[in-house]
């Protein structure tokens, strides 16, 4: 299937998905999970800066539109596309993208893509947290907002990832 269009429907699947159903799930108003997320992770490594950024903005910008939450989506998305390139260099080391057009489960191994995914949503909710707040009397809550929401926001979108795998090894094949 065309890159561009495999792009366009997971953009679209997953602003439903975070609309309609993710955005339902808060336990003690601390918990938000946000699988949204995956769109701009799993962007295509060489792709230009630039475009990254206006990826990023355009899903979080859509995201704040059905949310109510005047950019806040936007320019978080906007900040973790900012320090993608950064994020995948310092979790790869000296690894080699030669073969891989976009970061997955399937071509990286699973702690590979599990302090990627972390490091991704740290920097979102971090900067989404602390944009929401505004405030230094505020920050204690956006800490523990935090604290609480990546860990549950990377296991819900490893899940994803998991389940929506094209080439899941079934047990007991050989």
């Amino acid at each position: 299937m065309n890159r561009f269009f495999m792009n366009i429907v997971r953009f679209i699947l997953l602003v439903i998905a975070q609309v309609l159903l993710v955005n339902h799930i808060r336990l003690g108003g601390y918990v938000h999970p946000y699988i949204y997320l995956i769109f701009v992770m799993l962007l295509p490594i060489n792709m230009p800066g630039w475009q990254q950024l206006l990826l990023g903005f355009a899903i979080g910008l859509v995201i704040d539109f059905f949310m109510g939450t005047l950019g806040m989506h936007a320019g978080a998305t906007t900040m973790m596309a900012f320090c993608r390139p950064g994020i995948i260099k310092l979790v790869s080391g000296s690894l080699k993208f030669d073969n891989i057009r976009e970061p997955n489960m399937e071509q990286l191994d699973f702690p590979w893509f599990l302090r990627y995914t972390f490091c991704m949503v740290f920097v979102h909710n971090f900067t989404y947290f602390m944009l929401e707040g505004f405030s230094f009397h505020l920050v204690g809550q956006a800490l523990l907002r935090i604290l609480i929401s990546v860990p549950v926001s990377t296991f819900l979108i490893l899940m994803i990832l998991y389940l929506f795998s094209p080439t899941k090894k079934v047990r007991g094949e050989r």
